[in-house]
C-alpha cells in the first residue's frame, strides 16, 4: 500500500509570554504536519515574519505589547488562519466576528490544542480541494461538504473580500472561503481577466471599458494600476 506524504503547514507563534510560547512550540513539534517557521512576542516582528514566510496558521495572543492582537489582525490584508490564545474569555465574540479558526483559553490543554489544529486542517484541506475543473464549461467549488457547480458563462465577475470571494453570476452571488489567486489559477485567460487585486471579470460580460474602470452588469469596477499593462480585452 502506498501512503501519501502528509501535507506540511507553516505555523507562526505570536506570544509575549515565554512559557506559553514554549508550550505551543512543544505541542507543534509533536505534529508531523505542523512546521514552526517563527516565534515572536509582538505585532511588528510578526508582521515582518509574515512578509518573509508563507504562513498557513498563526497562533495569536491577544494581550500583546503596543498593538493588541485583534488590532494587528484587523490590519492584515491577507491573514493566515488564526487560532487565538488568551487568558481572557471576554474577547471570544470579537474573535468569531473576525473569523478566527478557534479560540484557546490559557493554560492550553493538549487535547484542546489538537481539536483546534484538527479544525484548521479540515479548513485547509477543504480549501485545497475547492477547485476542480470538470471541463471548460463549468467549475466546481467545494463549500463545506457540498460541491457547487457554476457554469463559467454565468459568471459576471469574482470579488475578493479578505479571505472570502463572492462569485457574482446571472442568478445569484455565491460566497466561498478561499483566496482570489486560487480561482485565477484555474480560470481560462481567454474567458477571464484579473483587473484589480480584488476583481476578476468575464471578458464577454464587459459593457463599458475606460482607462481606470470596467462596467459589468451595471456595476463599475476599478482597474488596478499594476494590472493595466497586462489587460488585453
Amino acid at each position: 500500500m502506498i501512503h501519501s506524504i502528509p501535507k506540511k503547514y507553516n505555523c507562526l507563534i505570536v506570544e509575549d509570554e515565554p512559557i506559553a510560547a514554549e508550550i505551543l512550540e512543544n505541542f507543534i513539534s509533536r505534529d508531523v504536519q505542523l512546521h514552526l517557521v517563527g516565534k515572536c512576542a509582538d505585532a511588528v516582528h510578526a508582521s515582518n515574519l509574515l512578509n518573509i514566510h508563507q504562513v498557513d496558521l498563526m497562533f495569536l495572543d491577544l494581550n500583546l505589547p503596543v498593538i493588541k492582537g485583534f488590532e494587528f489582525l484587523k490590519k492584515l490584508k491577507n491573514p493566515p488562519f488564526v487560532i487565538v490564545t488568551t487568558a481572557y474569555h471576554q474577547y471570544a465574540v470579537e474573535g468569531y466576528e473576525l473569523d478566527v479558526t478557534d479560540y484557546l483559553m490559557k493554560p492550553i490543554p493538549y487535547d484542546r490544542f489538537l481539536t483546534a489544529t484538527a479544525k484548521f486542517k479540515h479548513l485547509m484541506e477543504a480549501e485545497d480541494a475547492l477547485l476542480e475543473i470538470a471541463d471548460r464549461d463549468f467549475i466546481f467549488f467545494n463549500s463545506g461538504k457540498k460541491q457547487i457547480k457554476i457554469t463559467l458563462q454565468d459568471i459576471y465577475y469574482i470579488e475578493s473580500l479578505r479571505e472570502y470571494i463572492n462569485v457574482h453570476t446571472k442568478t445569484e452571488t455565491f460566497t466561498f472561503k478561499m483566496p482570489i489567486s486560487k480561482v485565477e489559477e484555474n480560470l481560462s485567460s481567454k474567458m477571464f481577466v484579473r483587473i484589480h487585486k480584488s476583481y476578476i471579470v468575464s471578458k464577454s460580460k464587459i459593457e463599458i471599458k475606460s482607462a481606470n474602470m470596467i462596467q459589468i452588469n451595471g456595476k463599475k469596477l476599478p482597474i488596478g494600476r499594476t494590472y493595466k499593462p497586462s489587460i488585453e480585452l
